[in-house]
């Protein structure tokens, strides 16, 4: 991804969260040169990836296969205190986030408005590849049965939980209109515990063809020094 697209893309979420009265916290908007001048203090931002996270797992088509997200709150696998996390999403119609499990965390998908998500799910074989067995999940607390590779639609303050090594794949419903999600979870650590059905790249490649309007949580080794 260019960062001119990344940054379009960072006002256009910006407007999206503004519009549906969702407020990040102040971090979200220091400037690359106020993260050159942070200190130890801010060391956990850092290390458990708080912050912006747009991708398009190295598809080179945001549009088509992407994700826009913000992780407000986040543990550490390592630390047994904070054991959660949360982040909060941005799916448009048709934009897919690739089919993937989780080995450590479980999380609950929330529709929080906007239009409708779909979600494809199967179970995982012990050898990581897709089952074909039904696939039961928690819908708001209602269990829920479907065949494998089915899809669920949730809509808006509809939630499913999700358990670990269950495959998933979403995308907003087309005609809809874009759908703003979030995620409430164990501890996320998206440098290991991602498991790709298709050989895929989490983060994106990025070209600078300009300087970052906010710093995604991969650019922060570039300007923070503590």
């Amino acid at each position: 991804m260019k960062r001119s697209e990344v940054n379009a893309f960072m006002r256009e979420g910006i407007a999206f969260l503004a519009k549906k009265q969702f407020l990040l916290p102040s971090f979200a908007f220091w400037t690359p040169e106020a993260w050159r001048a942070k200190g130890a203090e801010c060391r956990e931002i850092v290390t458990n990836q708080l912050g912006w996270d747009i991708t398009d797992f190295g598809s080179g088509n945001f549009l088509k296969t992407g994700l826009f997200l913000f992780t407000i709150r986040n543990g550490s696998l390592a630390d047994p205190v904070k054991t959660y996390a949360e982040k909060i999403m941005i799916v448009r119609e048709g934009q897919i986030t690739p089919t993937h499990f989780h080995s450590q965390k479980m999380e609950d998908i929330i529709n929080r408005g906007g239009g409708n998500l779909v979600i494809r799910l199967w179970n995982a074989k012990a050898n990581d590849e897709l089952d074909d067995t039904a696939v039961t999940v928690s819908v708001d607390g209602v269990r829920k049965t479907i065949p494998a590779g089915e899809t669920l639609t949730l809509h808006p303050g509809d939630s499913v939980c999700l358990p670990q090594r269950n495959y998933h794949s979403f995308w907003g419903e087309a005609g809809k209109g874009t759908v703003l999600v979030g995620e409430v979870s164990r501890v996320n650590d998206d440098r290991t515990d991602n498991r790709f059905h298709a050989p895929i790249g989490r983060f994106p490649q990025i070209q600078e063809d300009e300087q970052p309007l906010h710093l995604l949580c991969t650019d922060y080794a570039k300007y923070y020094t503590c």
